[in-house]
């Protein structure tokens, strides 16, 4: 079992920056995706970034692409989401997940956190 911690959220003005950090703990995350997903007031559920267990590979929601930069550091088993250029519609609970594999699909994802919430005004 992988328990997943998120933190670093908050309220921030648009065009701020922002930076998440998830820290896993109970297994080490060395051989498994990361990804971050968030979910709005309203809305489903949805893909922001993954990174792979090495770090070398890195896939982006378009919606994120140029702002968001997901990275990793397996020696303090934590993932990070480090966010620019913010937008009120960035507005939402952020997760942290973690897979055996590279996917934006939320239903490969097996082990979650709890959330942080990021609020983003205008």
């Amino acid at each position: 079992q992988v328990q997943l911690v998120e933190s670093g959220g908050g309220l921030v003005q648009a065009g701020g920056s922002l930076r998440l950090s998830c820290v896993a703990s109970g297994r080490s995350i060395y051989n498994y995706v990361m990804g971050w997903f968030r979910q709005a007031p309203g809305k489903e559920r949805e893909f922001v970034a993954s990174i792979s267990w090495s770090g070398s590979s890195t896939s982006y929601a378009d919606s994120v692409k140029g702002r968001f930069t997901i990275s990793r550091d397996n020696a303090k088993n934590a993932v990070y989401l480090q966010m620019i250029s913010l937008k009120p519609e960035d507005t939402a609970v952020y997760y942290c997940a973690a897979t055996f594999r590279l996917s934006s699909r939320q239903n490969d994802y097996n082990y979650w956190g709890q959330g942080t919430q990021v609020t983003v005004s205008s």
